[in-house]
């Protein structure tokens, strides 16, 4: 009957032991936390411009040449030909201003 008493006890005390020890203790201050930010992505006008024109120009003459219709190649040349160039050009010429 003893025995008994002493378990219930010690479960009790084990459960304030959970609840009370804890209030106890004095938190310590968590280290401010870093937040790392990516440089967002940054597009100058020009670029922005750039990029709305080479949308523009192929479905501009797309709507000209109407290639579904058998005009693909002036489609090509003359629609997707100086987007390509342009892009092209765009890639060396950034090449070289960043070359060390």
């Amino acid at each position: 009957m003893f025995s008994g008493i002493q378990e219930i006890l010690l479960i009790v005390l084990v459960v304030l032991g959970i609840f009370l020890v804890p209030r106890m203790i004095k938190p310590r201050p968590s280290p401010p936390r870093v937040l790392l930010r990516r440089p967002g992505l940054r597009f100058s006008w020009t670029l922005r411009l750039a990029i709305v024109v080479s949308v523009l120009w192929p479905l501009a003459c797309a709507a000209y040449f109407q290639p579904w219709q058998q005009a693909a190649i002036p489609f090509a040349v003359i629609g997707l030909g100086p987007v390509v160039v342009g892009w092209c050009a765009h890639w060396v010429l950034a090449g070289m201003k960043n070359k060390p």
